[in-house]
């Protein structure tokens, strides 16, 4: 089975990104064929430093290959050039009353005349990520399933107006990753774009920075013998700290005050990040293997898009 996820360069790669996405990408690159990128045309659709931009991608291509990726193919989204030439052959079929109801542009850009045009279309772009692969399933959260069925809908279109050229994705709903929030926030997603990074853990934070960010994680003020215990709605905070630790291996199994789940939070977090930041720091080192890797995933994926391509060039009439 064909798998195709790709991570947007919009900010660091966080332990939420870790737990939740990157170690089940792992997991399933070992028995599935696995296409995974870094999709730096999806940073475009905002304002940007394109200097932080490419310092972005360089990180998250080393972070790719040092949390263990290697089986699968791995690509920089800007490197494959059917993407973006896919994205403008389904922008000819999309049509804007369709693009117009997508939420995330309703909530970020509709309102605002100095919205890039790129964020308007930008749900057409991940449509051509999607069916360039042939995916005939696609595992997506809810904040991602109305730009998945919108796929769904350019492909239909095109193969009925055009010829069948698309595989047409079935959705599926993923299996649950660990969810892990914000240690200041425990109601809000870790995310790597948060502007305030004090309740982010971030891949690469030395020991002594998760340290002083778990001690300050937001708890409550319960100091019962039971107090330690999971229960999102009246303990989010707690709850995310023995999320946290479990998923990284741990117990809060006889923990009974805070200081210690912190204690045993901070530990399994560094141990769990240590492996993780030794093979980042030797691949810093040897820039030109990460290099190499990304070339050669490239070069697959132009392989394999290029069929795609062509028979939708010559469907719609360019060949």
């Amino acid at each position: 089975m064909t798998h195709l996820s790709l991570l947007k360069p919009t900010g660091h790669l966080t332990l939420g990104n870790h737990l939740g996405a990157l170690r089940p990408m792992r997991e399933q690159a070992v028995d599935d064929v696995c296409f995974y990128g870094v999709a730096d045309l999806h940073a475009l659709t905002v304002a940007h430093d394109p200097a932080r931009l490419r310092i972005l991608v360089r990180e998250m291509t080393t972070l790719l290959l040092a949390v263990g990726l290697e089986p699968a193919t791995l690509f920089v989204q800007s490197h494959v050039p059917a993407h973006s030439e896919l994205a403008y052959l389904l922008e000819c079929t999309a049509h804007t009353g369709e693009l117009n109801r997508m939420i995330q542009f309703k909530e970020k850009g509709r309102s605002n005349p100095a919205t890039r045009a790129s964020l308007y279309t930008y749900p057409v772009l991940m449509a051509a990520d999607i069916l360039l692969y042939r995916a005939a399933r696609v595992p997506v959260g809810d904040d991602q399933r109305q730009h998945v069925e919108l796929t769904r809908d350019l492909a239909l279109r095109f193969n009925r107006e055009y010829g069948e050229v698309f595989t047409v994705p079935e959705i599926v709903t993923p299996a649950a990753g660990a969810r892990v929030m914000d240690l200041q926030y425990p109601t809000t997603k870790m995310g790597k774009s948060h502007e305030n990074g004090a309740g982010i853990v971030y891949l690469l934070d030395p020991p002594d920075v998760v340290r002083r960010k778990v001690a300050r994680a937001v708890t409550d003020s319960d100091t019962g013998p039971d107090a330690v215990r999971r229960d999102r709605a009246t303990k989010p905070g707690v709850t995310n700290l023995v999320d946290i630790l479990e998923a990284c291996g741990g117990s809060a199994e006889g923990i009974t005050s805070y200081g210690a789940l912190k204690a045993a939070v901070t530990d399994a977090v560094v141990d769990e990040l240590a492996p993780v930041q030794r093979r980042y720091a030797e691949l810093a080192a040897d820039p030109g293997r990460v290099d190499s890797v990304f070339a050669a995933g490239a070069a697959r994926c132009r392989e394999v898009t290029a069929p795609v391509l062509e028979a939708a060039r010559i469907a719609i009439g360019l060949g």
